[in-house]
């Protein structure tokens, strides 16, 4: 992206005292033709270069001139613009700060890159919830974010899924994860690392005790290692199925493409010209109503109960039908 680029040239040229254009373009990735474009669009955009020629010239900026985007990176500097979730940094308690940052970098930006800039928030945006999910109560959301922020521990009431009664717990708050529209707190609970549905909890009670945060906690990773066992856990039941080869293609549009990929990879030929494969399944009726939608390019071979199911909700829907 040409904007980030050249907002990384200017930061490259104000961290350097001199340097050639092959140099510049070999610290960014660029032709030397390039180079001298985007060298001529800074100094389009205001920016006072200064060109020496000779075995020691180079490009410098003029004496005593600075950028006041030090605090940022290039990347950083156009992807503020590019911010897709304005909603979920409001419930966080950003909005402002965000509001606040990109005011910033307009005054502060060439007009030249702030346009290109701003036509990346134009071009992409993020709505990461599902479709036809109401939004969740996410009402203690911003006292969460204070918590992890500061690093201070928690009293939380909670409602466990399929319970009926609430639990308090004292938490050492370590992070928060919004997945598919779904705020999660990741926290600390004695000994163990757990994770918390946002909109699950009745109370927030901040406390003055300082969390103890275990050094080597990594939360992306953590977050990545957690889902996969929970995923795993999910899928106990193996189902063996015959699919036609409009069955194979379809697979992935009626399963999760990472479930449908690893039931493929296994899968075998038949000599009616079918492919047989085992895939992974919650429950009984899970596999029953997933793979119903694919309809006359799937036979369930096993287990006998679910192949039965299988056989009797066919038969429901076609009396339905008159069939």
């Amino acid at each position: 992206m040409r904007a980030e680029r050249l907002v990384a040239l200017l930061f490259t040229l104000q961290s350097r005292r001199s340097a050639t254009v092959a140099e510049l373009a070999q610290a960014l990735g660029v032709s030397p033709r390039t180079m001298h474009r985007d060298l001529a669009a800074l100094q389009a955009a205001g920016v006072p270069l200064w060109t020496e020629t000779g075995r020691y010239g180079g490009v410098r900026l003029v004496e005593g001139w600075r950028t006041r985007l030090d605090g940022l990176t290039a990347r950083e500097a156009v992807a503020l613009f590019a911010m897709g979730a304005p909603r979920a940094l409001a419930e966080l308690g950003l909005g402002a700060a965000v509001a606040g940052a990109h005011a910033k970098v307009t005054a502060t930006l060439p007009a030249p890159l702030r346009d290109q800039a701003r036509q990346v928030a134009q071009r992409f945006h993020l709505d990461a919830p599902r479709w036809f999910r109401p939004a969740e109560d996410t009402a203690h959301l911003a006292e969460l974010a204070k918590a992890v922020w500061e690093e201070t521990r928690l009293r939380v009431r909670y409602r466990p899924s399929g319970a009926e009664r609430e639990v308090e717990r004292t938490l050492d708050p370590l992070g928060l994860v919004l997945k598919a529209g779904v705020w999660y707190l990741v926290a600390r609970v004695e000994k163990s690392i757990r994770t918390y549905r946002v909109a699950r909890m009745t109370n927030v009670e901040p406390l003055t005790e300082r969390t103890e945060r275990p050094e080597d906690f990594d939360l992306a990773r953590w977050w990545a290692e957690s889902s996969a066992r929970f995923e795993r856990s999910l899928r106990r039941l193996p189902v063996r199925v015959k699919l036609s080869p409009a069955g194979v293609r379809a697979l992935a549009t009626v399963l999760d493409a990472e479930l449908a990929a690893a039931a493929l990879d296994g899968a075998r030929p038949t000599t009616d010209g079918w492919t047989e494969a085992v895939v992974e399944f919650e429950a009984p009726d899970v596999a029953v109503g997933q793979l119903l939608a694919l309809g006359t390019e799937v036979e369930v071979l096993e287990p006998a109960s679910v192949r039965q199911e299988f056989a009797a909700v066919a038969r429901r829907i076609a009396e339905r039908h008159g069939g």
